[in-house]
């Protein structure tokens, strides 16, 4: 059982049962869009997130981002992390069918799928990654970003590395300097032409 002093924010029940199961942490439920609406919830994530820090781990659909950029914007102090699941496609084996979307959410998510997911977001070790950050210059520079092609290009990497294709510019450049150093990033892409 992985031990993350940070608290997990999520969007639902299923959710944080299934992430009991592999981490013993602070987890929160948004309960979907009902964060808009509760803001004793949202003091408690403020609150989190000036003390131990936040992870927000939502499912890697439309509305999944919509919560995690809702929080982002309401919580404007403390330490606030994003972890992102792959867009993997199936359906959960509680419902009757898929998504609207098609993609599986947290609840559907293999352990070792979340795992990775921690892994990539850096929050499973201590280990600050030394070396130069990536910058949007470099994003830029690699035709990432602001360039012609530059989101199909994203795209392509993003599913490279198994992150969700809705992923922003911005949030790429987060996961990225977790993952890896301005050096490691610049040989991944020379191994890829």
């Amino acid at each position: 059982m992985l031990q993350i002093k940070q608290a997990i924010i999520v969007e639902g029940k299923y959710d944080k049962i299934k992430l009991a199961s592999l981490v013993k942490a602070v987890i929160i439920q948004t309960n979907g869009f009902q964060i808009y609406k509760n803001q004793e919830l949202l003091e408690l994530i403020r609150y989190y997130a000036n003390t131990t820090g936040i992870l927000i781990l939502t499912d890697s659909d439309r509305a999944g981002f919509q919560i995690r950029n809702y929080i982002k914007g309401a919580v404007t102090k403390g330490n606030i992390k994003n972890i992102y699941i792959p867009d993997i496609f199936g359906k959960e084996k509680r419902k009757n069918k898929p998504s609207a979307e098609g993609k599986l959410g947290v609840e559907g998510m293999e352990t070792e799928i979340l795992r990775e997911a921690f892994q990539k977001a850096g929050v499973l070790t201590e280990e600050k990654i030394s070396g130069e950050i990536i910058t949007k210059t470099d994003l830029y520079l690699a035709g990432l970003n602001g360039t012609q092609n530059s989101a199909l290009k994203r795209r392509e990497l993003q599913e490279k590395l198994n992150l969700p294709k809705l992923l922003s510019a911005t949030g790429l450049l987060e996961v990225l300097n977790a993952m890896m150093t301005k050096e490691d990033f610049w040989n991944m892409l020379k191994e890829d032409k």
